[in-house]
């Protein structure tokens, strides 16, 4: 049973910690439909946060910042990864996408553009782009759960991997390389994008005023560089 001085102990580093849980929360909700709630992310962050408290052990370790950091951001993804709102149809339609980028750039060993990989879909443009939109709305249903020992190198690392390695929630140095080699063979637009949003941590909004397009623009985009990117670590 928690004494009095307990308490007002855990009170307080609740306290502390709910300016993080709320960053966290911002940053996944820029990035996801409208019908998830930012509040809805907050009570599963901290439901992460009172979790960490409970089974924190610092023999392990691991500071208290990071455990906790990490035992929100899974919380959060386990309640994304429960709604699992992306249709199967657009789900299917993600997988063609990947099959068309691959044998494309197999066959021309360059990138294919959007237009080439529209063709090969038998799509017009504005198909191919609002599918491969439908698809940046819900990729966060393919986040896997964090393992409690994950200490992510980046954000690039961290917010990427579960995109490009999704049997994992952070890359080892080999396999950062290869992302990282990856993100260097993408179109210049696209590399740009993944900077100014994983690195620069821009919101959409902001991205597409660099870029000089519109909000949904970049979210298609997104999804476009996230499919090559799977695509290429797969070979």
């Amino acid at each position: 049973m928690y004494t009095a001085k307990g308490r007002l102990e855990r009170a307080a580093l609740i306290e502390r910690y709910l300016p993080m849980v709320r960053r966290q929360a911002l940053s996944l909700s820029v990035r996801l439909p409208s019908s998830v709630e930012l509040e809805d992310l907050i009570q599963s962050g901290m439901i992460g946060l009172l979790d960490a408290l409970e089974r924190f052990d610092p023999s392990l370790g691991t500071s208290f910042p990071t455990y906790a950091s990490q035992r929100v951001h899974g919380a959060m993804v386990d309640e994304l990864r429960s709604r699992d709102w992306l249709p199967r149809s657009v789900r299917r339609g993600y997988r063609e996408v990947e099959r068309a980028m691959r044998e494309l750039e197999q066959r021309h060993g360059r990138a294919a553009s959007e237009r080439e990989i529209a063709e090969y879909l038998d799509m017009s443009l504005e198909a191919y782009r609002q599918l491969i939109g439908e698809v940046n709305d819900g990729l966060f249903s393919t986040f896997t759960e964090s393992s409690e020992d994950d200490q992510p190198t980046s954000r690039v690392d961290e917010e990427l991997a579960p995109f490009v390695a999704p049997d994992q929630a952070c890359l080892d140095a080999e396999q950062r390389k290869r992302l990282h080699d990856a993100i260097e063979m993408l179109p210049e637009r696209e590399r740009v994008l993944l900077a100014l949003y994983y690195q620069e941590q821009l919101n959409l909004k902001e991205v597409g005023a660099v870029l000089g397009v519109t909000e949904s623009r970049v979210s298609q985009l997104h999804s476009q560089a996230v499919a090559r990117l799977r695509v290429k670590l797969r070979w």
